[in-house]
């Protein structure tokens, strides 16, 4: 079995706001393997994109609670100032590419200048040596050479996106983080994506955090599945487990509401709202909105249970033979 390259322990990242404490990452844990792509989907406001952002600290300045153990390839990358982890995890070891391509790209400044950048600032490599550096990356994701001399506005949607992932993978990290890279694009444009990114995992064997709330599509890429909820994972296993036998009552809504093409089902749907953060339901936070729940999830917070070997499952109605 491949080593786990990076493993989250009770991550926890909290905002002060002037209504509360936003709960947005609550005790989130789970190994990525080396060559692995886990998926981390759910509802928009679950946490998602905050995970992403305390695993490569890219943090907003109203932080109230930063907390966890990070280890990488064996390293706590936590106890690593500021300083430090600029220079020596983000990019070079972990990287990510944003929701919105356009917002990532400068544009006053010319496409193969953006990628190139983090070898000129984090290696030193000449100016000349880095811009052949990032046309060979262009090449690698389907994009001309010639686009480098190009500015954003004249590339497409999906270029723009093909040259964002260009930019995460320059540095060779060991960890990229797919933040709803397809999004913004069209069907077929996604699909395309998807099948780049296929391609580059099983040339470079990297490993992939894809986050996303399209469940469809995270079965694209997917070896396991994190289902979060209200700022916890609260399902975690094999991706062909998940999909084909959900155990969270929320997981099993979730897929419940994906339109399937070659069986006639009933499409269902998740009734209720998602919870408030600062102020979350106690014992279960799905228990509100859960067809199974019981008194016990009203007052007290589910045990994780590993129902078979390597799936995991945050629900009461595991427990102890439930």
């Amino acid at each position: 079995m491949p080593e786990v390259i990076l493993s989250v322990k009770d991550l926890c990242l909290y905002y002060a706001t002037r209504r509360g404490v936003v709960k947005a990452v609550d005790k989130v844990s789970f190994d990525l393997r080396r060559g692995e792509s886990l998926a981390i989907v759910g509802e928009s406001g679950c946490g998602k994109t905050s995970l992403a952002r305390a695993i490569i600290r890219l943090l907003p300045r109203n932080v109230h609670t930063f907390d966890g153990q990070l280890l990488l390839n064996g390293q706590d990358i936590m106890k690593l100032d500021d300083e430090e982890f600029r220079k020596e995890v983000r990019w070079r070891k972990i990287s990510i590419v944003f929701q919105a391509a356009q917002n990532s790209l400068n544009p006053v400044l010319r496409v193969g200048f953006q990628i190139a950048e983090p070898l000129m600032i984090h290696n030193g490599m000449p100016r000349e040596e880095a811009l052949s550096e990032a046309k060979k990356y262009l090449r690698m994701v389907g994009v001309h050479e010639s686009f480098a001399e190009r500015y954003p506005f004249e590339l497409s949607g999906g270029m723009k996106q093909r040259a964002v992932i260009a930019m995460a993978l320059i540095m060779k990290p060991y960890v990229v983080i797919l933040d709803e890279p397809t999004s913004a694009l069209d069907v077929i444009t996604q699909a395309n994506i998807m099948n780049l990114l296929k391609s580059i995992k099983s040339e470079t064997g990297i490993s992939y955090i894809f986050i996303t709330h399209d469940v469809a599509l995270s079965s694209e890429l997917a070896d396991k599945v994190a289902v979060m909820y209200a700022g916890e994972i609260v399902e975690l296993t094999e991706s062909e487990e998940f999909y084909t036998s959900p155990k969270h009552p929320y997981a099993q809504k979730l897929m419940a509401s994906v339109p399937t093409l070659r069986a006639d089902k009933k499409l269902e749907f998740i009734p209720g709202t998602p919870p408030s953060l600062i102020n979350p339901p106690p014992g279960c936070r799905f228990h509100p909105r859960c067809p199974y729940v019981m008194d016990v999830c009203r007052s007290e917070e589910p045990p994780v249970v590993e129902v078979k070997p390597g799936h995991y499952v945050k629900c009461w109605l595991y427990a102890k033979g439930g």
